[in-house]
């Protein structure tokens, strides 16, 4: 069996589940997520220049909205949850946590204990850590040990 550790920022969609799961074919891949909700990752600044390089004018305008924080969890519990039982629904195994502080620290931690063969980063454009090479599977990349997949994930069902 393939093991893969899905590093995410919102619930999955159903094209983000299709897309995953078929990546390997015929294959069967067990998936571990970590879950980091938004709100909880860069300061609200960063976030609106993402927004405003995808054109989303009006998100950017509502960044100060954006749960963080406990909101933040609790948003990000329920995204966890709506993300493994379509991940269980499409036929694979998986289980997840929410990560709190350290994303690359719990990512390490999880590919050593769980002997991965992959980590799959799916999240939306941050142009700015991109730029920089700061985002999750830039850094990742030099972390881990094993190889490293970045992916966009499909904003809307």
């Amino acid at each position: 069996m393939f093991t893969s550790v899905l590093m995410i920022e919102k619930a999955l969609t159903s094209a983000d589940v299709e897309f995953v799961t078929t990546l390997h074919g015929d294959e069967t891949v067990s998936f571990h997520v970590l879950l980091q909700p938004r709100g909880d990752q860069a300061d609200r600044l960063l976030r609106a220049i993402d927004d405003v390089a995808l054109g989303e004018l009006d998100e950017a305008a509502h960044e100060r909205e954006t749960p963080e924080g406990k909101d933040a969890a609790a948003l990000g519990t329920q995204a966890l949850e709506v993300s493994l039982t379509a991940l269980h629904a499409a036929g694979s195994e998986a289980q997840g946590r929410l990560i709190e502080d350290h994303p690359l620290d719990a990512l390490k931690t999880l590919v050593d204990e769980t002997g991965a063969d992959e980590v799959i980063v799916l999240t939306d454009p941050h142009y700015v850590e991109e730029f920089f090479h700061r985002d999750w599977a830039s850094r990742a990349r030099h972390k881990v040990g094993v190889p490293v997949l970045k992916l966009f994930s499909h904003s809307k069902e």
